[in-house]
């Protein structure tokens, strides 16, 4: 099988002696193109060209979650299809979302040996993806989340705080999201966002919107956070929206979504997050969100600026992942 592991040199958890064993240990079981990414978006490109060129069979990401939407936007550069490689990811991030919602070890060497096993065993599942579309931009897919409103405005300071010099960790997530709730006091009051829903009446006043399309929808530390508990690949997207947040209303909430959320003795599906300020919605195919003003948007951690109006549709069966 012909490969092509696209590596981000600067990920979190790899180091350059760890690239070197997990680039030594793929090319004992695959025909292994190594290319380094060089700048921001360039996971794409090599993905597309790789899409293009058709002699690829599979492109093994190696980086956190923006190498691995990168990598999956060049991919389906042109819509999904069969003739498209398949994806592989190997965890180099902070969180790594995306490769524990598949059910793979957070260690790198680990997750490599598991990848070589599923080769072995011609192990691979389709997965549905997310598809953010707002006029006059290039549509973007998500693996497992997208965000407008708050949660992008927190992943926004992260990403200025990492160009001052930081290092990506869960606590810079908690300190900035308590930075963000002290300041954002007129938008919690009031948040701009609505969800327009065909058949529905629009529900407006959200701070803040989460489409997920799996879950967790992130990670602190080991610890999974559950805003969307039914979220998954074999499904269309979730929405989680609050309309207020208040210091009690959202402690309230975060206790919620940190809670466990294993399979049930009876059966029942797991309870999500509830309360008069919580807007929830489940397996849902489209919908819009749109802002009275522009505000933060995010795909799977990546802050994409502002937005007012973005489109949303859940596209199953998009991918195929070894694992």
């Amino acid at each position: 099988m012909r490969a092509l592991l696209v590596v981000n040199p600067k990920a979190t958890t790899t180091s350059g002696r760890t690239r070197d064993v997990l680039i030594h240990a793929l090319r004992s079981d695959l025909k292994l193109e190594v290319a380094q990414t060089e700048y921001r978006g360039h996971a794409r490109d090599l993905a597309r060209e790789a899409a293009e060129d058709g002699a690829v069979d599979l492109v093994v990401a190696l980086g956190g979650d923006g190498t691995v939407n990168e990598t999956v936007n060049g991919l389906l550069s042109h819509g999904p299809g069969e003739k498209v490689p398949r994806l592989a990811v190997v965890p180099g991030g902070s969180t790594n979302v995306f490769a524990r919602a598949l059910g793979l070890p957070n260690d790198p060497v680990e997750a490599t040996g598991a990848l070589l096993n599923a080769l072995e065993s011609r192990r691979e599942r389709p997965i549905g993806l997310g598809k953010a579309m707002t006029e006059g931009l290039p549509d973007r897919w998500f693996t497992f989340t997208a965000g407008l409103g708050f949660d992008a405005g927190v992943v926004g300071r992260v990403e200025e705080q990492r160009r001052a010099g930081r290092k990506s960790t869960h606590a810079l997530y908690v300190t900035q999201a308590l930075r963000h709730f002290i300041t954002q006091r007129e938008q919690r009051r009031s948040g701009p966002v609505s969800l327009e829903l065909a058949g529905s009446e629009p529900a407006p006043g959200m701070v803040l919107a989460i489409v997920s399309n799996t879950s967790p929808w992130t990670f602190l530390g080991n610890r999974p956070v559950y805003p969307s508990p039914l979220a998954s690949f074999d499904a269309d997207l979730d929405v989680f929206g609050i309309t207020r947040m208040t210091a009690f209303g959202t402690a309230r909430t975060v206790r919620q979504i940190l809670r466990s959320h294993g399979p049930s003795t009876d059966g029942t599906p797991p309870p999500g997050p509830s309360g008069k300020h919580v807007v929830s919605y489940h397996d849902v195919r489209h919908f819009t969100l749109v802002s009275q003003e522009p505000v933060p948007f995010q795909v799977d951690g990546d802050h994409l600026g502002s937005r007012s109006r973005v489109s949303f549709t859940g596209v199953r069966r998009a991918l195929r992942v070894i694992v």
